[in-house]
């Protein structure tokens, strides 16, 4: 074998070691990322959070809302009980519309959405989440366009009669 067959193998290995170390690096990035990430826009961040059980038949649908800079923001919400099943057609709980304003120094702020949430199942309890999609003006006066819909997590509530 010759010594010119030898090194430009070895050099065409050495120089794939960068490559897949790059390559590496970007699968370890890629698993790191959250699994459930918050939704930015123009300097805004909103978060469904997960619908938190009250006590009788109210649930608290809140929405994680921050903002830097002056800026205000509106957020649509949509409320539903969770169907299982052949038809799957969640029951509609209803609808929000929230407007926020921040100033230059404010901090983020949770919107409480507490809703009425019926035994609609004639069973001890109800699976609930939300939907939220919001834009945001900037201090000019120019909206952004609406973000996609963000879905909560489906959370079990206990319901103790219709």
């Amino acid at each position: 074998m010759s010594n010119t067959h030898i090194n430009r193998s070895t050099r065409a290995k050495v120089a794939m070691v960068p490559v897949l170390s790059l390559g590496l690096l970007g699968a370890s990035l890629a698993l790191a990322a959250p699994a459930n990430a918050e939704t930015s826009r123009s300097g805004c961040t909103v978060d469904p959070q997960d619908p938190k059980d009250l006590r009788g038949n109210k649930v608290d649908f809140r929405i994680k809302v921050d903002c830097n800079g002056e800026k205000t923001v509106q957020i649509r919400q949509l409320r539903y009980e969770d169907d299982a099943g052949p038809r799957r057609t969640d029951d509609f709980l209803g609808r929000t519309v929230f407007t926020e304003s921040f100033e230059r120094h404010d901090r983020s702020r949770i919107l409480l959405s507490v809703d009425r949430v019926p035994n609609l199942d004639r069973r001890g309890s109800e699976e609930v989440y939300h939907l939220v999609s919001f834009r945001v003006e900037n201090k000019g006066g120019h909206w952004s366009d609406w973000t996609p819909w963000e879905k909560s997590a489906v959370v079990e509530v206990h319901r103790g009669g219709k």
